[in-house]
C-alpha cells in the first residue's frame, strides 16, 4: 500500500518538521513493514509552469512527425513573449494548456534543460508528459493537457504536487485494514499520540423504501449491501487534478471520473466500491450464487465460465458483476472518450472474504478490490463509503443525489473477547498494567470493560483480533517490541548436546574433513524411484508413509533413504559442468508402524494432555536417523604432485568405517547385494548389538542399470548407514590413545583360502586367534589365480603387530600368537600358510 505523506497529513497533524523516514519509524516500531520511502520530485529544480499553446507548424522531412509550437507562458520567462518549443507530441492541439519546462530547470533523473538547435529550429523548452515528470501512468501516452481553467505562468511544480514522499508498506494478510489511508492514519496517530480525523465519520441518511432495488440471496456470502443512485452528471466533467495526482501517487491510472471516484474513496477508506451505468442495469440488482456454466465477460474484457461458488452481481438478464472481485462489462461506466454516463448506481458491499479470495484465485483475477475483501473490510464502512462516493460525484461532476438509500443487512452482533487484564504482561513477560492495557486497546478502537476480568469488543475494522492472544499482541506491539526485555535462558547446569546431537556434529565434521560437502535434500520422493534404485517389490523401503497435502503430486510420500534426494544433488551438479563431486548428508527417514492408525485432531483451545500427546506420538512414523554419501568423478586430482585417481567403492566403504568410528562401534565389513548397488562391488556394513549381529547399511558401486536410469555418471559409488542403530552399537565414550613403551613386534603371513571366502571372515578369525597382544591387522596383499595357488583360490597376506604393555615381546610370544592366530584362520576359514 503506497501513502502519500500529503494525503496522510489531512487525517493527522504531524509536525511539518517530520519527514517520511521519521513517519516510517514510527511505523515500524509500531509493528507494520514499510519497506520503502519514495521521494518524488528529488532532485527537481524549476522553472516549471503553465503554458498554452499560440501556433503549432508542422515541420516537414523527417522521418517522425515533428511540431514546432509557440507557447505562452506569462512572465515565467522574464520577457513575457511566447516561448518557442519543438514537440514531437501530437495529443494537443493550439489553445490547450499544457506544463513546459524552460531552459535552467532541472528535471527527475538529472535532466538539465537548456535551449538546443533541434530539427532546423531552436527549442527553447520542452513541453512534458508525465512520464518526464515522474508522475506515472496518466493514461494519455503522451503531453499533459490541462483543464481550460488552469492560469497561464502558474507554477506546475505546486499544481501537479511533483514534491512528495510516499511510503510503501508491505500490509499482511491479518491487517486489511492498513490498506486505506484511514487504517494507515490510525496507526500513525496512535504512534505519534495525536488525534485522528477519521474520513470515515459522515452524516449518512438511514435506508428507506424509495433506493434502487436490492435482492441479496445469499446473506452469508454478502451480509451488507448498500446502494446509492446519482443522476444528471455531466458528460465534460473530468477528474481534477488533485484527485488524478493522488491516484497516481497510490499506484493507480486515473480513467474517467465516475471510477475515478470510486477508487479515490476505495483507497481512503479501504471499502471497494463499483459505480454502474444505471442505463444498461436490468431490473433489480442481486447477489447470489452463479449457476454452474454461466458466463460474464468481466471489465478486462475476458469471457469467464463461472463456477457454482462463485458469488455475482446480478441483474434480470443475469450475472452483472464478480462480486468483490471485479464488475462485468456490460454495465461499465464510459470513459472519457466514450459514450457519456449520465446517471450511476453507486454498490458498496461488505462479501465473505473466503468466498471472494476462492473466485478470484479460481478465474487467476486479483484486483484492489479483492486484495482488500480477502484481508477483511470494514463492514460498518460500507455506508459511509457509499455517502462518500455520493458526495465527490455530485461536487465535480454536477450530479444530483437521489433521496432514495438502499441498506440490505443480515443481522450480526460485534465479536467480544474476554480476557484477564494482566494477560499481556504474561504473555510480554512484562507489568504493563491495566491502565496501560485499557489504553491501548482503546486507541484501535476497542471498547473494554472490567477490572480484573476485561470484556473488550473488537472494531469493526479488525477481523483479525479473535482471541485474548491477539489482545496482548496489540498491546505489545503499540508499547513497542524493541521495548521488551532480553533475558537468556538460564539451562540447568550438566545439560548439553545429547548424545546423538553430538554424534550427528561428529559425523558430519569427520566427513566433511574427509572431503565430503553437505548437502541437504528435501525429504519427499516419488514411488517410481524405487523401481529406478532396482528395491525388490517386497522391500521393506518400498513401505512409504504418504501425505495427505503433498507440495508436489509427483512426490506425495516420506523418503525410506537418503539416496534418492543425495543422488538428484549428483545428477543436477554433474549436469552444470562440476564432475568431480563428493556429497554427504545426515537426516532422518521414515517408516509406517505396524499399525497404521490415524491420529485425532489435537485441541487448539487448550494444550493436549499427556495422554492426547501420546496418542498423537503412537501414530507418527519410525523415524531414524541415516548417513549416506555418493561420489564421483575424481577422489583425488591429477597435477604435477602425481596422478591423482578416480572415487571408487572402496572409498564409499572408508566412509561408512570414519563413521563408524565416531559412533565408537566396531562395523563388519563383508560382500553382499542389495538394491542400488553392483553385486560383484558391495560391502555389507553390520554392527553387534546387545550380541546380535545387525546389518545397517551397505556400500561400494552402484549398479550400471541405476546409474543409466537416474542419468548418473559412470562408476558412481554411495554408502548409507543407519546412524541410531550404529550409535546403540557404540561407546560413546571418548578413547584415550594408549601409548606404549615397549617396542613392537611384526609378523607377516599370507594365507591361501577358497575365492569366495571373505576377507572379513578371516581377518575376525586372525583377530580373535591372536589374543590380547595383537594391536592392529592390516590387509596389504591379495593375489589370485596364481599357477602356483591352483584354481579357485586367492592369497590374502596381512600384517599383523603384536606388543605387550608391559614388556618387550620375545619372539616366540610373537611366533606363538601368530601360530594361534593362523591356526584359528584354519579351522574356520580353511586357511592354510602359503608356501
Amino acid at each position: 500500500m503506497r501513502i502519500p505523506l500529503s494525503w496522510l497529513r489531512e487525517y493527522v497533524d504531524l509536525p511539518a518538521t517530520e519527514t517520511g523516514r521519521d513517519v516510517q519509524a514510527k511505523l515500524v516500531s509500531a509493528g507494520l513493514e514499510v519497506e520503502t520511502v519514495e521521494q518524488l520530485g528529488d532532485g527537481l529544480k524549476g522553472p516549471l509552469v503553465v503554458g498554452q499553446v499560440l501556433t503549432i507548424e508542422e515541420l516537414e522531412g523527417f522521418k517522425k512527425p515533428i511540431r514546432f509550437c509557440t507557447v505562452d507562458v506569462g512572465a515565467a520567462n522574464g520577457t513575457g513573449e511566447p516561448q518557442e518549443i519543438v514537440c514531437g507530441a501530437r495529443n494537443f492541439a493550439v489553445g490547450d494548456k499544457v506544463v513546459v519546462v524552460l531552459p535552467g530547470a532541472v528535471l527527475p533523473g538529472d535532466f538539465a534543460i537548456a535551449a538546443r538547435k533541434t530539427y532546423g529550429k531552436t527549442s527553447h523548452g520542452m513541453i512534458c508528459s508525465s512520464d518526464e515528470l515522474g508522475m506515472g501512468d496518466d493514461g494519455t501516452k503522451g503531453i499533459i493537457v490541462l483543464p481550460p481553467e488552469t492560469e497561464v505562468g502558474k507554477d506546475a511544480v505546486e499544481l501537479l504536487e511533483l514534491v512528495d514522499e510516499v511510503l510503501d508498506i508491505a500490509v499482511t494478510a491479518n491487517r486489511g485494514d492498513c490498506l486505506s489511508l484511514r487504517g494507515v492514519a490510525r496507526e500513525t496517530a496512535i504512534a505519534y499520540g495525536l488525534p485522528l480525523r477519521d474520513p470515515a465519520l459522515l452524516d449518512v441518511p438511514g435506508p428507506n423504501a424509495y433506493g434502487y432495488p436490492v435482492r441479496v440471496s445469499d446473506p452469508a456470502g454478502c451480509d451488507r449491501f448498500t446502494a446509492r443512485t446519482v443522476t444528471g452528471l455531466s458528460p465534460e466533467a473530468r477528474s481534477p487534478i488533485w484527485l488524478q495526482r493522488r491516484l497516481q501517487k497510490v499506484g493507480m491510472r486515473p480513467i474517467s471520473l465516475a471510477v475515478d471516484v470510486t477508487n479515490y474513496v476505495m483507497m481512503e477508506l479501504g471499502q471497494p466500491l463499483h459505480a454502474y451505468d444505471r442505463s444498461q442495469v436490468q431490473g433489480t440488482v442481486g447477489v447470489r450464487r452463479a449457476q454452474q456454466g454461466e458466463k460474464l465477460t468481466t471489465l478486462d474484457g475476458v469471457e469467464r465460465v463461472l463456477h457454482a461458488e462463485d458469488l455475482v452481481i446480478t441483474d434480470d438478464r443475469g450475472p452483472i458483476g464478480l462480486a468483490g472481485v471485479m464488475g462485468g462489462a456490460d454495465t461499465e461506466i464510459a470513459d472519457d472518450a466514450g459514450r457519456a454516463t449520465a446517471d450511476v448506481v453507486i454498490e458498496a458491499a461488505h462479501f465473505d472474504a473466503v468466498s471472494v479470495a476462492r473466485t478470484a484465485r479460481r478465474h487467476k483475477l486479483s484486483s484492489e478490490a479483492s486484495r482488500r475483501f480477502e484481508r477483511g473490510v470494514d463492514p460498518q464502512a460500507a455506508a459511509a463509503a457509499a455517502q462518500r462516493t455520493v458526495d465527490l460525484l455530485v461536487l465535480l461532476a454536477g450530479g444530483t443525489a437521489e433521496a432514495g438509500v438502499t441498506e440490505v443487512v443480515a443481522p450480526s452482533a460485534p465479536h467480544t473477547i474476554t480476557a484477564p487484564a494482566d494477560h499481556p504482561d504474561k504473555v510480554a513477560g512484562v507489568t504493563y498494567g491495566r491502565e496501560t492495557v485499557v489504553r491501548r486497546l482503546q486507541q484501535i478502537g476497542c471498547d473494554v470493560y472490567g477490572q480484573d476480568e476485561l470484556i473488550v469488543t473488537v472494531p469493526s475494522w479488525r477481523p483479525d483480533l479473535v482471541a485474548a492472544n491477539d489482545l496482548a499482541e496489540e498491546v505489545i506491539r503499540l508499547e513497542g517490541y524493541e521495548n521488551l526485555p532480553s533475558t537468556l535462558p538460564r539451562p540447568r547446569s550438566g545439560h548439553g548436546l545429547t548424545p546423538r546431537q553430538r554424534l550427528h556434529r561428529r559425523v558430519g565434521r569427520a566427513l566433511a574433513g574427509a572431503g565430503y560437502v553437505e548437502a541437504l535434500s528435501y525429504p519427499f520422493v516419488g514411488e517410481q524411484v524405487f523401481g529406478q534404485l532396482l528395491l525388490d517389490a517386497d522391500d521393506p523401503d518400498r513401505e512409504v508413509v504418504k501425505l495427505v497435502n503433498p507440495l508436489n503430486d509427483e512426490e506425495p510420500a516420506l523418503r525410506t533413504s537418503l539416496l534418492p534426494g543425495l543422488l538428484g544433488a549428483l545428477r543436477r551438479n554433474d549436469g552444470r559442468g562440476t564432475h568431480d563431486l563428493a556429497l554427504f548428508e545426515t537426516g532422518l527417514v521414515f517408516h509406517p508402524r505396524e499399525d497404521r492408525s490415524v491420529a485425532a485432531a489435537p485441541p487448539v483451545d487448550r494444550r493436549p494432555t499427556a495422554e492426547e500427546i501420546a496418542a498423537l506420538d503412537a501414530t507418527l512414523p519410525d523415524q531414524p536417523r541415516h548417513v549416506a554419501v555418493v561420489l564421483a568423478g575424481a577422489r583425488e586430482q591429477a597435477g604435477w604432485w602425481g596422478k591423482g585417481r578416480p572415487a571408487e567403492w572402496a572409498d564409499a566403504v572408508e566412509a561408512a568405517r570414519a563413521v563408524a568410528r565416531e559412533a565408537g562401534a566396531e562395523l563388519v565389513v563383508r560382500g553382499g547385494q542389495y538394491g542400488p548397488w553392483h553385486p560383484g562391488r558391495t560391502a555389507e556394513l553390520a554392527v553387534v548389538v546387545d550380541g546380535t549381529e545387525r546389518v545397517v547399511g551397505h556400500a561400494g558401486e552402484l549398479h550400471p542399470r541405476v546409474l543409466k536410469s537416474l542419468g548418473l555418471p559412470d562408476r558412481t559409488s554411495a554408502m548409507e548407514l543407519d546412524l541410531d542403530a550404529l550409535q546403540a552399537a557404540g561407546n560413546d565414550t571418548p578413547q584415550a590413545p594408549r601409548i606404549s613403551t615397549f617396542p613392537m613386534a611384526t609378523q607377516d603371513v599370507a594365507l591361501v583360502v577358497d575365492v569366495a571366502v571373505p576377507h572379513a571372515e578371516v581377518e575376525a578369525a586372525l583377530r580373535e586367534g591372536a589374543g590380547e597382544l595383537l594391536e592392529s591387522i592390516r590387509l596389504f596383499d591379495v593375489y589370485e589365480n596364481g599357477a602356483q595357488l591352483g584354481e579357485g583360490k586367492k592369497s590374502l597376506a596381512y600384517a599383523l603387530r603384536f606388543r605387550a604393555g608391559d614388556r618387550t615381546l620375545t619372539v616366540d610370544e610373537a611366533s606363538a600368537a601368530r601360530d594361534a592366530a593362523v591356526a584359528l584362520a584354519g579351522e574356520r576359514a580353511g586357511a592354510v600358510l602359503r608356501g
